[in-house]
This record gives C-alpha cells, structure tokens and sequence, in this order.
C-alpha cells in the first residue's frame, strides 16, 4: 500500500474537530464488533440448547469454559497480532489480513457441526489478533504526541464499538432465537434447529462490510499504519530491550503494568453479561411484552446502547474539562466503582428470581452502570497505553494490554461455571462475591493514584 502526497494532506483534514481517518476506523470497527458480539450473544446459549433444539447440551460449567477459553484466547493473541504489525506486516496490513481470517471463521460456524464451530473459533482468535491491537495503534498514530484531542478520540473510536455491539443482538439474536425467523424456515422446508448458524452466518456478513469500508476509505488514514518499525541493528545484535529501554520509559511500563491489574478485574466481572448474566438472561427473566416474546440476546443489546448513548457525552466531558479531567488512574477507580454497583443489582435479582421469573429492568439496571464504568476505564485504558508505550513497540505493548483483557476474560468464563439458575441462593453468592471485589479494588486503586501519576511522569 503506497500513499501520495495528497492522501497524506487529506489525512490531517479534520472532521467534528477529529482527523478524518477516525471515523474510517469507526465504521470498521462498528462492524467488525458487529462480528464478534452477534456470535458472542447466542454462542454459550448455542452450547447449553438441547440437542432436540439445535443445540449442544452442554453444562453451564462446560459452555463457561469454553466462552472463558475462547474469549481469553481471542485477546491473548492480540499480543502476536501486536508483534506482528509493528515488525512483519505494518498495522494496516495487519488489519487487513486479520478481517479475513475473521470473516472465514464465521462462516465457517455457519455450518452446522461441531468440528466446524471449534475451526470457526480458532480462525477468530487468530484473525482478532491481527486486527485489535493494530486498529488501536492506527488509532493513536492519527493524533500528534500531547495532542489532548487523544481521549476524546479513543472515545469516539469506541463508540463505534459499541453501535456494532449493540445492533448484532438483535439481527443474529433474532435469526437464532426468533419464533418468526424458526416459523419462516419450517415453512420454505429448513429445520428450524440450524436457525443458530443463521445468526453466526449473519456475524461473517458483517466482517465483509467491515473490510469493504476499511479498504474503500483507507486514503483518509494518509500513512497512519503503513509503516513497520524495525528495531536497530545493533539492538538485535547485541542488546536486551531492558539495555534499550530508557528509565522513563521503564516507568511508563510500570504505569501500565498497575492498570494492567484492575483492567484484568473489570473485565471478569464485564463479561458476565455473554455467559451467566447471558443465561440468567434465557432463564429467569420474564422476556414477555403484550404476550409476545422478544430472544433473551436482545437484552445484550442494552449493554451497548447504552455506551453508544452516553459515549459522546463522556467525550465532551473531557474535551470540555481539558487539563483540568482527572487522570487516567482516577478515571479507573471511577469506572471500577460504577461496575461494582451495577453487579451489585443482581443480588436482589437473584433472590426474587426463587419467586418466578423477574423484571428485565434489573437487568437493564445491571447494563447502565456497567457501561457508564466501560466509558470511564476502556477507551481511557487504551489511550494511556498509546501515550505510555515506547514509540517502536506501540502495537506489541498493546498486545500486552490486550492480554489483561484476555486473562480477565478467561476468569469471567471459569466464575460464569459456577452459575445455576436452579440455586438461587449460590446465584446470589456470587454476584455478592463479585460486587464486594469490585468496591473493594476501588479503595485499592484510589490509593494507588498518586503512584500512578508518578510513574506516568509528565504524560496525562
């Protein structure tokens, strides 16, 4: 890929106060997003059906483990994805390539067997490696260094996340749960138990759409991502990356390595909502309005509407406050408290769910607080990161962000197994257990505050 002079012009125009490449990465990422949460709202609620309803009758505990696995694996390989773009391929390329492998794997799922849906998930995981953590650099190399307009773009990029996020529930919800769409398929001679492989065919059909954009409108990037950046000769050949590494920049490192910690704990309970708060979802909560029934994923859909309603005021927030918003590590301590109140909802949830089927209004409480705590850690986490990391590996030190999200992903899945709807008692243990970590990791990180900034040093 080669850029001319006029592309690189077009590049720093701006738009809404923003570079126009901006919001080429936002509509790929809306639908690469669009991807990878339509197959995250029906893939546990596929693995727990029965066999007589499509599905594969497997345990909360089994299907815990393997969302657990598979989504940790999805962000464990955004640390390679990461390597990779900075060293082999150059992030757009990297993002390029991984949107394929992405788009394969879900039509791969879209065929009904095991075999295919475990095939399908490992081209997933490689294809979302090269992509993530190379849009998120591409991300950061549009904005100069200290250019405060920074966060405000994260959050913008991130919004766009979520508006695919919260439209894929309800196309492949509807195409896997819907009576309607099972009714249409029965009457044209389709077996309405393949009706979950529609919802996964529609995730790839997204990808597509997805890299359309990206390749369609890559001139508005100008040369954000083209380049890999080859490490010295005489750092291969002789150094260490602690021999090259300067002591401020060790100390950015150590900076990250703390939120590193509290994101791994904000994602464990997060995740809740594709695999326990999922099946709470399908199984307690009255999904009737006028004596019509609406696919339990639908909900899922709340998750991220939110986001895509408050992201912008968010936004101008920390536009409006400028020098003056808090800092990074209190902006965390911020978003861990709002999701500990918000899981904190589903202990009264559970106790009343021993009575019958309950309000999705507690559940939709759940989401409002969770999401208002994502807008104030997520986009923010991956903007320090851009700030903090040393500039020749940008992408491989966003893989290692990524990785934080990855082991908390793989911990939601391991708490999501001790999840069963018949106990409602254990029900409420748990989430109790989950609110108390998150208040608790709160007091933590207020206290580590002043640490943080010091470490972070004349960054903000």
């Amino acid at each position: 890929m080669t850029v001319a002079a006029n592309d690189t012009a077009l590049a720093e125009e701006t738009f809404a106060g923003h570079p126009k490449g901006l919001f080429n990465l936002f509509f790929t990422e809306m639908w690469e997003r669009f991807s990878y949460y339509g197959m995250r709202a029906i893939l546990v609620l596929y693995m727990v059906a029965a066999v007589s309803d499509g599905g594969l009758a497997l345990t909360n505990k089994e299907a815990g483990q393997i969302y657990g696995l598979y989504t940790m694996a999805v962000y464990l390989s955004a640390l390679a994805g990461g390597f990779i773009g900075d060293k082999v391929f150059g992030a757009r390329r990297a993002v390029l390539l991984g949107g394929i492998i992405i788009a394969f794997g879900h039509f791969t799922i879209a065929f009904a067997s095991t075999i295919t849906l475990f095939i399908g998930m490992v081209l997933i995981v490689l294809g979302t490696g090269l992509l993530k953590p190379n849009m998120a650099t591409i991300v950061g190399a549009l904005y100069k260094p200290g250019d405060m307009r920074r966060d405000a773009g994260f959050s913008i990029f991130y919004m766009g996340v979520n508006v695919g996020a919260m439209f894929a529930p309800l196309v492949c919800g509807y195409l896997a749960q819907g009576e309607e769409f099972k009714a249409w398929l029965s009457s044209v001679g389709i077996s309405p138990h393949v009706s979950w492989h529609f919802g996964f065919a529609a995730a790839g059909i997204g990808m597509v759409i997805g890299l359309i954009v990206f390749v369609t409108q890559a001139r508005l990037l100008g040369t954000a991502g083209l380049k890999t950046k080859a490490a010295p000769a005489a750092v291969v050949e002789t150094s260490t990356t602690a021999e090259f590494l300067s002591r401020d920049e060790w100390r950015r490192l150590g900076a990250i390595a703390v939120l590193f910690v509290f994101n791994i704990l904000f994602w464990a309970i997060y995740e809740q909502g594709g695999s326990s708060l999922n099946i709470f979802a399908s199984k307690c909560v009255d999904n009737t309005i006028f004596g019509w029934s609406f696919p339990s994923t639908w909900l899922q859909t709340f998750q991220a509407g939110f986001i895509v309603l408050f992201a912008p005021v968010i936004s101008m927030v920390w536009l409006k406050l400028g020098d003056k918003q808090p800092t990074a590590p209190t902006k965390f301590a911020i978003g861990i408290v709002l999701l500990g109140l918000g899981i904190s909802l589903m202990v009264p949830a559970s106790m009343l769910a021993a009575q019958g089927k309950v309000s999705p209004l507690w559940l939709i409480g759940v989401f409002l607080f969770e999401c208002l705590g994502e807008l104030c850690l997520s986009p923010v986490g991956l903007s320090t990161v851009t700030k903090l990391a040393p500039a020749r590996f940008a992408s491989l030190t966003m893989g290692a962000w990524y990785l934080s999200i990855s082991i908390g992903n793989y911990t939601a899945g391991s708490l999501s197994g001790l999840f069963d709807e018949k106990n409602p008692s254990g029900m409420t243990t748990l989430f109790g257990s989950m609110a108390v970590s998150a208040l608790v990791a709160t007091v933590l990180m207020a206290l580590l505050v002043p640490m943080v900034k010091k470490l972070m040093g004349n960054i903000k």
